[in-house]
């Protein structure tokens, strides 16, 4: 029997109902599954987000496929499982924002939209409908509750799987709802499981891309996405040298993320790299691997897991998903947070989002609006901080 995973101020009781969103793969059907087999009642419910289409129909994400899989693995569990049409909420939410920004130049992080605007929310609409007390999903991360009833949100046990990162910008109220049961497992312990477990998709493959592009091309569906819509796709523009040469033509600011090597079509010589998309200028900027590295972000639409600060204090700040999380000062402002990290960052990029951890619980976030080498405010602030701790 595997052991409650969550130190939770007021755990499930076996009477109580549980909803599991189920995507159709291993880690939804294991979260089920462990539920199922500790007493709780469980049903299943799939948001049907997304059809596969044009160019994009290979892969199995946002396939029939995964709804199929999702009911197999319900009715071996014999639990109820109901699937809800959500396609219009998530393309107007996540899909056509993240068409909008790639075409303004910037590398939007959906998974973080999705988290937010769809998939957490209407769940627990759809929760009440049912009955349900509770969510439960397949994030590989953890919730820890105080004896006041505060809810922490912490990192998942696996550093390759951990998934805290897109669940910054969910409601506190929310929070204290769901259930992480994978929490403390490594993706081989949940597979280990599923197979102990009797799931029919437990050997199933991880999707490595987004879901809703299957085969990984963003510029391609960009582009597809502007003919079905009657818009012009983004044309082509200057690549410029950081010190404001023109070295070639790109085919469209869509096709290209900071940091980005390949594709550039600039021939041989140097490496160089994506180091700025600027919209107004239709151009890409290219340079060095050295030039990649930026101190400060300008963070907005931020949203806070505990008391919103008012001073600046010391972090760990991710800025992208793949990233370290690195130390850094924050410094609040009325809209945001501004960001310094004590070392050079590489790939900084515009629409990602910028966590906040203490340790390994998250405080908060936002979405990078901008990226600069050094700031000299920033700089002064660091510097009164030190002062204070000194107690100077």
């Amino acid at each position: 029997m595997v052991l409650w995973p969550l130190a939770m101020m007021h755990p499930p009781q076996k009477d109580e109902r549980i909803l599991v969103a189920m995507s159709g793969g291993v880690d939804s059907s294991v979260t089920a599954a462990l539920l199922r087999e500790q007493g709780y009642e469980v049903v299943g419910v799939t948001l049907h987000l997304w059809d596969a289409q044009g160019k994009h129909r290979i892969g199995r994400c946002c396939a029939p496929e995964d709804r199929e899989d999702a009911r197999r693995t319900c009715e071996a569990l014999n639990i109820p499982h109901f699937v809800i049409d959500e396609r219009e909420a998530f393309r107007r939410e996540v899909v056509d924002p993240f068409v909008e920004a790639y075409r303004s130049g910037i590398t939007p992080s959906p998974c973080v939209a999705c988290n937010q605007s769809v998939k957490l929310g209407r769940l627990w609409e759809i929760a009440q409908q049912l009955g349900c007390s509770r969510i439960a999903t397949g994030h590989y991360a953890r919730l820890e509750f105080g004896e006041n009833g505060e809810v922490q949100l912490r990192r998942g046990r696996d550093p390759d799987k951990d998934q805290s990162y897109f669940l910054f910008g969910v409601d506190l109220q929310l929070l204290r709802r769901l259930i992480f049961p994978l929490g403390d497992f490594t993706k081989a312990q949940t597979r280990k499981e599923g197979e102990r477990l009797g799931v029919p998709n437990f050997a199933k493959k991880d999707s490595q891309e987004l879901c809703f592009v299957p085969d990984g091309n963003v510029a391609i569906f960009v582009e597809e996405r502007c003919t079905e819509k009657g818009e012009k796709a983004p044309s082509p523009g200057p690549i410029l040298s950081s010190d404001g040469r023109v070295l070639g033509v790109h085919q469209g600011i869509h096709r290209f993320t900071i940091g980005q090597r390949r594709g550039l079509g600039l021939g041989g010589g140097a490496p160089r790299y994506v180091l700025r998309i600027i919209q107004e200028q239709n151009a890409v900027v290219v340079g060095s691997e050295e030039e990649l590295y930026s101190h400060v972000l300008f963070v907005d639409q931020a949203h806070w897991l505990i008391p919103p600060p008012n001073a600046p204090f010391e972090a760990l700040v991710q800025a992208r998903y793949r990233h370290r999380a690195s130390p850094a000062l924050v410094i609040p402002n009325e809209n945001g947070f501004l960001v310094e990290f004590h070392e050079g960052q590489r790939a900084l990029t515009p629409g990602q989002a910028a966590v906040i951890y203490l340790g390994d619980r998250v405080i908060g976030g936002g979405i990078v609006q901008k990226v600069e080498p050094r700031s000299p405010l920033s700089r002064s602030a660091l510097a009164m901080h030190h002062d204070r701790e000194d107690g100077l």
